[in-house]
């Protein structure tokens, strides 16, 4: 009896250690500090824009090796970015980056405290990895407008800096939306109507949007993630004037010629809570998204 107690022991060892290890009580418990809140993370509320990314920091700092704000002033407001690092010795890096500010007077579940969450459960799980590259986990402030497609948007900033600095970077991941599925039909929508012969209807999946001409970390982390295999994923690839597929923090790396790509379930082509009061975390999977992150932490420590 005891040996037999022992083997089952062991079984259910080897089958917790197999499951998961993005922890969903985690994803609920940040989604509800930064989600559901007095007031809301647009461009206005500097206090509450403040506030999360003093959230996101104290998070960062009980892993990661080095966390800091990258402060920048927009018509007399302080707004900022908080990056941490991991694997600081390694020659080159790779940007994992998710904004944590809103559209208007909204939530912002999917849009994106998804993406935040992600970062803050990848920072989890990198803590004491031995990795290939140094890894920088970044949370932009002003993705939304009325600062879309401007200078001012966090992950602007911080791309230049890269630049301007001539860092070494693989490549930059942008997490935006990772958190609606569905699994009915003729709940997937697409900039052109013929994609829904070769994608189908059913919002399951998690999407990774390149470009072409994507360059070799888009390409890699693409391919790596496509093999996890620990949800249905697909990979697609357009020219950069199809709408949508700039549609976040990637593009401005983009611009600097690093190599990035979306992460994402395809925002409002599938989410129709998109920029809407309905943006809220009780619409979300969290099951499928801690999914999402765990193939993305697998993929990122496999990095070659």
């Amino acid at each position: 009896m005891r040996f037999l107690l022992s083997i089952l022991l062991l079984l259910s060892f080897n089958f917790n250690n197999s499951a998961q290890s993005t922890d969903t009580n985690l994803i609920i418990h940040h989604l509800t500090e930064i989600t559901k809140t007095k007031g809301f993370r647009n461009f206005l509320n500097v206090d509450l824009l403040n506030k999360t990314a003093d959230y996101i920091s104290k998070e960062f700092e009980k892993y990661a090796d080095t966390v800091y704000f990258q402060e920048y002033q927009v018509e007399g407001l302080t707004y900022k970015n908080v990056i941490c690092s991991f694997g600081i010795r390694n020659k080159d890096r790779v940007i994992v980056g998710a904004h944590y500010d809103v559209c208007g007077a909204q939530e912002g579940a999917d849009d994106n405290a998804s993406g935040i969450v992600g970062l803050l459960e990848i920072a989890r799980q990198l803590k004491g990895k031995c990795l290939n590259h140094q890894i920088d986990l970044v949370a932009y402030t002003l993705e939304e407008p009325p600062y879309f497609r401007t200078e001012n948007m966090g992950s602007y900033v911080h791309a230049k800096s890269l630049k301007d600095n001539d860092v070494a970077v693989y490549g930059m991941i942008s997490l935006e939306m990772i958190g609606f599925f569905k699994e009915e039909k003729r709940t997937q929508d697409y900039p052109i109507g013929l994609l829904k012969l070769f994608y189908g209807s059913r919002g399951n999946y998690i999407t990774l949007v390149n470009k072409f001409s994507k360059g070799k970390f888009a390409r890699n982390f693409t391919d790596d993630y496509k093999n996890s295999k620990l949800l249905p994923i697909k990979k697609f690839n357009g020219p950069r004037a199809l709408p949508g597929i700039d549609f976040s923090d990637h593009l401005n790396y983009w611009n600097f010629g690093f190599s990035a790509l979306m992460l994402t379930d395809t925002a409002f082509y599938r989410n129709k809570n998109y920029h809407q009061t309905t943006d809220v975390m009780e619409t979300l999977d969290i099951s499928k998204m801690a999914k999402v992150i765990d193939a993305t932490l697998k993929t990122l420590t496999k990095l070659k």
